[in-house]
């Protein structure tokens, strides 16, 4: 009996001008014996959609397109009782969770790669019932990651980002919090704040990749408070630069649950997908929740 594999296919991601690498990553998924039925995207959620309603009739889900696409199929997915192994084809402008995973840029590599590998259960984050692969942040950077237009994107990269991220320092503000991680309080003002599983951060900041573990239970939670001064502040664009956390007023903390309230309502980014505005907010590990091919 044949086995079956649901594509789903963000062909509007990324910078590739050209899909013709879809034939021969389709032979790669037919020469390794499964049957496959592809299925596009037209518009923003249709992958949570199609992998929601489909991803349970098949053996095995890929996804291509960026990490939005990504977080979006397994949102998809983890409706289901028992969801199917998921692989990632990264064709999107930055690809951080790609990074962190190792994973070919090359379409047709990373798809033979899918084929043979054995499987690895992952830690899927949950935000207020929501879930997200490697990032959920707020403040300063936060809002380029879904801002930046899909044509500037798949132009500029990481560039985009920059740009974006520019015109947030331009206005740049704090914001009031009371942080709670596994037990520990911090409260005071924050610039930025991300609960991550990943080595990257809007393709913009680094984590070192010994800190990071995908499948241990943790998060790697980054807090930029608001700085005294000038001095303070350069202190700590210089320590992110250098990726050296141990001090210069940044805050790296290992933990499963984080809750965040402020007094007014706070964006927050999922993934790069924008999440409404909200005062309180719980964050949970979902140790090993999904198996992914890599």
């Amino acid at each position: 009996m044949s086995k079956t594999l649901l594509f789903i296919v963000n062909a509007k991601a990324g910078k590739r001008r050209s899909h013709d690498f879809f034939f021969d990553v389709l032979s790669v998924f037919s020469d390794a014996g499964y049957l496959v039925s592809l299925q596009q995207t037209k518009s923003h959620g249709d992958a949570t959609r199609i992998a929601r309603e489909e991803g349970g009739k098949f053996d095995l889900v890929v996804c291509y397109g960026g990490d939005g696409t990504l977080n979006q199929t397994v949102n998809g997915l983890l409706q289901l009782p028992a969801p199917p192994p998921v692989g990632y084809i990264a064709g999107g402008s930055t690809n951080d969770f790609a990074a962190s995973l190792h994973l070919s840029s090359n379409p047709v590599e990373a798809a033979c790669a899918i084929m043979v590998s054995q499987g690895r259960r992952l830690d899927v984050g949950r935000f207020n019932g929501e879930h997200f692969m490697y990032v959920a942040s707020f403040g300063a950077f936060t809002k380029a990651s879904y801002s930046a237009s899909q044509t500037a994107k798949n132009d500029l990269g990481h560039f985009a980002y920059i740009i974006e991220g520019v015109k947030d320092l331009s206005s740049l503000r704090s914001y009031p919090a009371t942080i709670t991680a596994d037990g520990e309080v911090f409260e005071g003002k924050f610039l930025f704040g991300a609960v991550a599983n990943a080595t990257s951060i809007g393709g913009l900041m680094k984590l070192k990749a010994e800190d990071v573990v995908l499948d241990d239970g943790k998060f790697e939670m980054l807090l930029i408070p608001e700085p005294k001064s000038v001095t303070a502040l350069n202190d700590m664009l210089r320590a992110l630069v250098l990726q050296d956390y141990s001090g210069n007023g940044l805050i790296l903390r290992h933990a499963s649950r984080i809750s965040v309230t402020t007094e007014e309502p706070l964006a927050w980014s999922l993934d790069g997908e924008y999440t409404p505005e909200t005062t309180s907010v719980e964050i949970e590990n979902l140790p090993q929740r999904l198996e992914m091919r890599l």
